[in-house]
């Protein structure tokens, strides 16, 4: 038996350009993100399903502890199941920067995303 992650993390470069903003504010910015990582390695679902997307997209609150306020001023990740054993972040903000996301911009990031991975996958295929 290994301790191989049985789930696949992927980021959008959306999210990885928004945490890379969020660390020069927030300096545990990475630890509080790879603790929620770890949690969807794990297995987890964590958060709510976002209704009207057309995709399997969950937002879950995570404390922020850079701020000693709990879970209802820190971070929302905004993330998509890909498949059963694939998951990606898509989006990160402070819920006191930024109000909800439209349902409209997710859907943009998830295409986004996989027309980006569609031209993977055909330049590996020549």
């Amino acid at each position: 038996m290994t301790n191989e992650p049985s789930i696949e993390i992927d980021f959008t470069p959306y999210f990885k350009h928004l945490l890379k903003r969020l660390k020069k504010k927030y300096r545990h910015a990475d630890s509080d993100v790879q603790s929620f990582v770890k949690r969807l390695e794990d297995g987890e679902t964590p958060g709510d399903q976002i209704p009207g997307v057309g995709y399997p997209v969950y937002k879950e609150r995570l404390q922020n502890s850079d701020l000693q306020k709990g879970k209802s001023s820190g971070y929302r990740i905004i993330y998509y199941l890909r498949t059963t054993t694939a998951v990606v972040l898509m989006m990160i903000y402070v819920k006191s920067e930024q109000t909800d996301v439209p349902v409209g911009v997710i859907r943009q990031i998830i295409e986004d995303y996989q027309s980006m991975h569609e031209q993977d996958d055909s330049s590996t295929n020549l």
